[in-house]
């Protein structure tokens, strides 16, 4: 048994190894080269073509489900409308291009396709319901800190690439794409092939169940992909494991928290209508519209794959990279993104407690978000002891604002 569930997830993590490590290569490429003030700049009024970029923007971003937040927490108080907000935040941890290239190598080209039109046009539905529905008067647009006039050569960037793709990201999703894994594996290895048949090839109880577990769960998009992998095998549709690929990223308890807390509760509930109504039908559409083969050849290929033992020397050279990295990712991640401590300095210093940092694109929100304060001079945010000290000639209580404005709590 226990043998079972290591080759089970030894299979799916050698078919998925060579896109992963280009997909996360893609992602630090993406961050390093395209300005963060891009996103932002584009997406102040309340109108149809800032969801749409938004949701442009958000389809190809490489963020984890958790770092999605702050960042679109941070896009709305620079300026952005709440519909656009709302449409970077459904479109965003759907898909990714780390997830697009993940999908491809476990489930084929039809899902790969499918999976970042679904969540594109989720989020102009999303988006447009918030815009139409909820009138947007209360942006506050905080000031913009300076940026470092540095420029890099196009080595260190590719270096600083290298560094994101392989250390930092692969530290924040790294826990949930093992969990997956070994979900998907547990399933495999120890679900009875008869326990799904009574939602065998039926459709809309197969969605039903799915969309019941996916709503509460916290899964990022690469995570979600071994897992509707492994119910797929099991008796479950596609159209089901689309639904869990959509609303597992997009709808968990943290997401629903933050965007009750800064966005308002009607806001919320039009997320919540767009994300399941968009995926349901989705869902529902490739289960009734579709031919089932594009969707279960490739599980039937892999099946083979995985039972010959076939792998290439280059699968398994690319699956000990991975292991590899994510090892170092998650023994040092929480080390590799807390800040120096503060030099020595006249200025006054407080350290505060903030509660709800998760990934380093989170210390990075709210090192930004403190550092529009007027009167901070410098900021030192430690992921690890979930704290952030700060210098300078400040407002306390304007800090606290700019922290809770992105959905943490501080103290």
């Amino acid at each position: 048994m226990v043998l079972n569930l290591l080759l089970d997830i030894w299979g799916m993590t050698a078919e998925m190894a060579p896109y992963l490590l280009l997909g996360f290569l893609l992602a630090g490429l993406m961050h390093e080269f395209i300005p963060h003030r891009v996103y932002a700049d584009y997406l102040s009024r309340p109108n149809f073509r800032s969801v749409l970029l938004a949701a442009l923007f958000g389809v190809p971003l490489p963020l984890c489900s958790c770092g999605v937040l702050p960042t679109a927490m941070g896009l709305r108080r620079e300026g952005g409308s709440r519909g656009a907000t709302i449409s970077f935040l459904i479109a965003t941890p759907q898909t990714g291009v780390d997830s697009i290239i993940a999908t491809y190598s476990l489930m084929g080209l039809p899902f790969a396709i499918l999976r970042p039109i679904v969540a594109f046009v989720t989020a102009l539905f999303g988006g447009t319901l918030v815009n139409v529905f909820q009138s947007d008067d209360e942006i506050v647009v905080a000031r913009r800190s300076k940026e470092p006039g540095e420029h890099k050569s196009i080595i260190q960037k590719l270096k600083d690439s290298i560094m994101y793709g392989f250390v930092e990201m692969m530290g924040d999703i790294g826990k949930w794409l093992v969990i997956g894994l070994i979900v998907a594996g547990m399933i495999t290895a120890l679900v009875p092939d008869g326990w799904f048949a009574v939602f065998k090839d039926n459709s809309l109880l197969s969605i039903l169940l799915v969309l019941c577990i996916s709503v509460p769960m916290y899964v990022c998009a690469t995570g979600s992909i071994p897992i509707a992998v492994a119910l797929m095998m099991k008796g479950l549709t596609p159209g089901a494991a689309l639904v869990l690929l959509m609303a597992g990223p997009a709808c968990n308890v943290a997401s629903m928290l933050v965007i009750n807390k800064v966005l308002g509760r009607r806001t919320l509930l039009l997320y919540l209508f767009a994300i399941v109504s968009g995926a349901v039908c989705f869902g529902l559409g490739i289960d009734y519209l579709l031919p089932r083969e594009w969707f279960t050849s490739s599980l039937i290929m892999q099946g083979s794959c995985c039972t010959e033992d076939s792998f290439s020397k280059f699968n398994i050279v690319c699956a000990s990279l991975l292991i590899f990295f994510l090892l170092n990712a998650l023994l040092h991640h929480h080390d590799d993104h807390d800040h120096e401590a503060l030099d020595g300095t006249d200025a006054e210093t407080t350290e505060f407690c903030v509660k709800g940092m998760s990934c380093s694109h989170c210390a990075t929100n709210v090192e930004r978000a403190i550092r529009s304060v007027e009167g901070v001079e410098d900021v030192s945010v430690s992921l690890s002891n979930g704290s952030a000290t700060v210098s300078g000639n400040f407002d306390s209580e304007a800090v606290k604002q700019a922290v809770q404005g992105i959905g943490y709590e501080i103290i």
